[in-house]
């Protein structure tokens, strides 16, 4: 069976959706295609995100009131496209436009503590939601392109257990608007400083949750220690020196592995990577690195 996601079908909703906001899809790069494919547009200063699963385009709408709420309060975030009713469907696919930014340095640990300590105190928006962090594990297990039952099974019973745990968890800090997701590399250094993007799991939430991305990168994909050193000294925290730590790890590690699921047989090159995080949670290597999906 075809997958759902090739880049056929994508490069044919972006010229779509082009066409409806009257832009050029000709020469458009395709920046990342993971949870969406994300394109630059080559004849304006322009970026499509395409929502690259069928259960969680309910987001898009989420991720559209972040964006006008980091706005209204001045936090260096990406900005949508102005003048656009968003978002915006195209036959089977949910597409958001923004303003595009243009990298001109790599962001920093110390860049991402800054912009969280501002977004955490701010108020919350309307409908931002809960935090639910395996809701979108058990999602994209149901909207798996290809899965073993075997392998359905285990995620869902380790979804189950993880579950449990996390409800246990008696957080220290204050629940607050949380980006959800927060690694350096939704951050984006543009001329006018470092801006944050990708709010799809914004919610609100414990902030121990968006300093656990770079704990465990620092884990699973061997990321310089220094790096979340330095999101701890900025950020006034240390999440691996809380007892809870263990958990969010592993829901966190849920989360990595299954986000491929729904594109699995549209981007068949994460297979192999894939399959070691199914093998390595299943035996409970805690040691053995990860490789990014690509």
């Amino acid at each position: 069976m075809n997958g759902r996601f090739t880049r056929e079908k994508l490069d044919r909703a972006l010229a779509q959706a082009c066409e409806l906001l009257g832009l050029d899809h000709r020469g458009a790069r395709l920046l990342r295609f993971t949870n969406n494919a994300v394109y630059a547009l080559a004849e304006a200063p322009v970026v499509l995100r395409i929502v690259g699963s069928t259960t969680l385009r309910h987001r898009a709408a989420k991720v559209v009131e972040v964006a006008k709420h980091f706005q209204r309060h001045g936090i260096p975030a990406i900005r949508l496209l102005p003048g656009v009713e968003q978002p915006i469907e195209v036959g089977e696919h949910v597409v958001t436009a923004w303003e595009y930014v243009e990298p001109v340095a790599r962001a920093t640990a110390a860049d991402l503590g800054t912009l969280l300590r501002r977004v955490h105190e701010l108020p919350l928006p309307a409908d931002v939601g809960e935090w639910a962090p395996l809701a979108d594990v058990r999602a994209r297990v149901a909207d798996a392109e290809e899965l073993e039952s075997g392998d359905r099974r285990f995620l869902l019973r380790r979804c189950s257990e993880v579950g449990a745990a996390l409800a246990e968890l008696q957080f220290p800090l204050r629940r607050a608007l949380i980006h959800g997701d927060a690694h350096p590399g939704n951050v984006i250094v543009g001329v006018d400083g470092p801006v944050l993007c990708d709010f799809d799991s914004s919610c609100f939430g414990p902030p121990e949750w968006d300093l656990t991305p770079l704990a465990v990168g620092r884990e699973r994909f061997g990321d310089p220690a220094g790096r979340y050193r330095a999101l701890a000294e900025v950020y006034g925290f240390d999440v691996t020196r809380w007892e809870g730590f263990a958990v969010l790890r592993q829901a966190r590690e849920l989360k990595l592995t299954t986000s491929v699921l729904p594109i699995l047989r549209s981007h068949p090159e994460v297979r192999t990577e894939l399959r070691k995080r199914l093998d390595d949670l299943r035996t409970g290597r805690r040691e053995k690195l990860w490789a990014r999906y690509r």
